[in-house]
């Protein structure tokens, strides 16, 4: 298994012989304003370039999008990313609006499982933000709220859960429960809205998973890109010092992790 970090979400996932290109948001630094509604508005996003050029991110066998905000699917992806690229998305909705853009190879994923060329990848909940607060504010701003996360499972290989956009919640606990993953990517710079409230990880996240799994080795994605970060990757190599957590990776954009 490798693990290439690109930017933000978007990350290249290569299990079992098979390459997941995974929420691809490949605008140019600087290309669209912060949220409104978060933190840090008045910056500019994505906050960096990407590490490779658009055609060799989207040189992969299939693309999962874990839902449709801004930050993890754009007009870059959408032009750069085939036809009839196989695309798993979370529900008909997200189905419906890349049939309407002309993609043509879609399948949504459940938590019952399907099988891609020998991966069985199975969906998971996530809480992208406290529900009872966060989805409220979403419908205000006519912005989707759901988002999911992907266990990977295969003979050859270790499983891997990407915890998606989310923070640390019962669906998470639910998942790490079920599936016993051996690696676990989360999405951790804590992006925050303006009344405070965090819609992904932060280190008091890992440090739940941490106690509920201790083995697991622990990624961190969706680092240091977009405007409404609180947590950058150097508050995460010092928690990590400070807690003595070795298995905590922190990968760089463009680097491989393998495994």
């Amino acid at each position: 298994m490798k693990i290439t970090q690109v930017r933000n979400a978007t990350i290249i996932v290569e299990y079992a012989g098979v390459k997941f290109l995974i929420d691809p948001w490949l605008a140019p630094k600087d290309y669209m304003p912060g949220f409104d509604s978060a933190i840090n508005s008045e910056v500019r996003q994505p906050r960096v370039d990407l590490p490779f050029e658009i055609n060799k991110i989207v040189d992969v066998d299939c693309v999962i999008l874990t839902h449709f905000h801004p930050d993890h699917w754009d007009e870059f992806a959408e032009k750069a990313i085939k036809k009839d690229m196989k695309i798993f998305v979370q529900s008909e909705d997200d189905k419906n609006y890349l049939c309407s853009k002309g993609f043509n190879n879609l399948e949504i994923l459940s938590v019952k499982g399907l099988e891609y060329k020998g991966v069985m990848l199975y969906k998971t909940g996530c809480q992208h933000g406290k529900r009872s607060i966060v989805e409220p504010l979403c419908k205000q701003i006519n912005m989707p709220y759901d988002s999911m996360g992907v266990v990977f499972k295969a003979n050859s290989e270790k499983t891997l859960y990407l915890a998606g956009d989310t923070i640390y919640c019962e669906e998470v606990r639910e998942a790490i429960s079920k599936y016993r993953p051996e690696i676990i990517i989360v999405n951790a710079c804590g992006a925050t809205l303006l009344n405070g409230e965090r819609i992904i990880m932060t280190q008091a996240d890992i440090s739940d998973i941490v106690k509920q799994i201790p083995d697991a080795k622990i990624v961190a994605s969706h680092m240091d890109t977009v405007s409404h970060l609180s947590v950058t990757r150097g508050d995460l190599r010092e928690f990590a010092k400070e807690n003595n957590l070795e298995n905590l990776l922190i990968p760089e954009d463009g680097e491989t992790l393998e495994f």
